[in-house]
């Protein structure tokens, strides 16, 4: 199984890109949210170490947001209660798709969280500043400063892109980004 690592900046359009490569995605964003929504454990744990913040289920988004905003400190201990739940989901994802010949890894996080292994493909997805914060400014629960206390979490940018073995530019022209996704596979397989 060869595994393709998507990285770039928030709102760079890592998981819209992953979409285009026709194999079986894991969404980290979609394991945290559902993590939230059906996980008690994980919620008795972050009450047990929030309880000012966590106190209902399922876990709603502005909760997390506000525990973030009254202290930022707070973004590492709820990162330290769902990361290897996140890392959970993604073992079962491997798992599963043991026999595919390529599964994508769309995780924010991937390399700050240490998850690359020697083979992996990385690929960087770069986009403007402008038309990456245009994208996030349209997300439900957008917070400025929530988003600098993720940026803070990640490698930067130019360093993501060193790290990586393909660079897509994405300037969200679909059939420029499928023509990239393509010649990256021509490569790969």
């Amino acid at each position: 199984m060869i595994r393709i690592a998507l990285v770039g900046g928030i709102g760079s359009g890592k998981t819209y890109i992953s979409k285009l490569f026709g194999y079986p995605v894991f969404n980290a964003d979609n394991s945290v949210a559902k993590i939230y929504s059906k996980n008690k454990k994980i919620f008795l744990k972050l009450k047990k170490e929030l309880p000012n913040f966590f106190i209902s289920f399922p876990i709603k988004k502005d909760v997390i947001i506000n525990a973030i905003i009254k202290n930022r400190n707070n973004i590492k201990k709820i990162s330290a209660i769902i990361h290897p739940e996140v890392r959970k989901d993604l073992q079962k994802f491997l798992k599963k798709n043991i026999k595919k010949k390529v599964v994508i890894l769309d995780i924010p996080l991937f390399l700050e969280n240490k998850l690359n292994k020697n083979k992996d493909i990385i690929i960087f997805i770069q986009s403007s500043n402008k038309e990456s914060l245009r994208r996030i400014e349209k997300r439900k629960n957008f917070n400025k400063l929530i988003l600098k206390n993720l940026k803070k979490l990640q490698l930067s940018l130019k360093l993501k892109k060193k790290k990586s073995h393909y660079v897509i530019k994405n300037n969200y022209n679909k059939n420029f980004a499928r023509k990239k996704v393509r010649d990256i596979l021509k490569k790969i397989l």
